[in-house]
């Protein structure tokens, strides 16, 4: 798992809708610990670090109330209630109980994805490194002067492969989901445009003189995405 890889606790008591939530969360990119109760998840959250919390308001054992307002209480980490009530008074409820967001049964698993992306991005807009120039090898990213060079070459980069090259090596290691990477650098939220991506990287790769069969910088991660990786220097090799 990326060091940056972002965690979600998925507390559902149907496993159905669990297995379905989770295939969809893993699918972009993210670790998914599920729970099937509430003591489970209070247990889950006691001994891991987690970005976000999908949280069952029914749940056995112990309430997705009492599990809300435990959290909440240990932590501002995003909230996300899934109920089957859809009375204006349970929103209200859950959202004073300390949940950043609220769905309502039967949803689109497609529909809370795009919820978990809002809130993770809103929770980690602050964390991103504002730094204006990266190295990597004879790789040089001018983020300020919006240029890259290579082996001293400027490089003749379209706008949207230049916020690939940022987006991707700002966080060296990271794996970021082809949809992740279509909302940062293309500004669309369909999966449509998922393949676009793609096309992307391969002319990027081809500036770069990357082989995708045997690359210096940016990895494709089969099933995911991409991630990028600086080049091992002989002291690490």
């Amino acid at each position: 798992m990326a060091a940056e890889t972002r965690r979600v606790l998925l507390v559902e008591d149907e496993k159905s809708i669990r297995d379905a939530v989770a295939a969809y969360l893993e699918r972009e990119g993210y670790w998914v610990t599920p729970a099937g109760d509430g003591q489970a998840a209070l247990d889950a959250f006691a001994k891991h670090r987690f970005d976000l919390v999908v949280l069952d308001l029914m749940l056995p054992k112990v309430s997705g109330e009492v599990v809300c307002r435990a959290i909440r209480d240990a932590s501002d980490v995003p909230i996300i209630m899934l109920t089957a009530k859809g009375e204006e008074q349970d929103r209200i409820a859950g959202l004073e109980l300390g949940a950043d967001d609220y769905l309502v049964k039967p949803f689109s698993p497609r529909e809370l994805v795009a919820r978990v992306r809002a809130l993770l991005r809103r929770a980690h807009v602050d964390s991103e490194p504002q730094r204006d120039r990266l190295v990597f090898g004879d790789l040089e990213i001018d983020i300020a002067g919006h240029k890259a060079f290579h082996g001293g070459q400027e490089l003749d980069l379209t706008a949207s492969e230049f916020k690939l090259l940022t987006t991707l090596s700002r966080y060296p290691g990271r794996v970021y989901s082809r949809m992740e990477l279509v909302e940062k650098v293309l500004g669309y939220d369909f999966e449509g445009y998922e393949r676009t991506i793609d096309s992307h990287v391969k002319n990027l790769r081809a500036k770069l003189d990357d082989d995708p069969k045997d690359p210096t910088f940016i990895y494709t991660v089969h099933g995911v995405g991409y991630r990028f990786e600086a080049p091992k220097t002989g002291e690490d090799a």
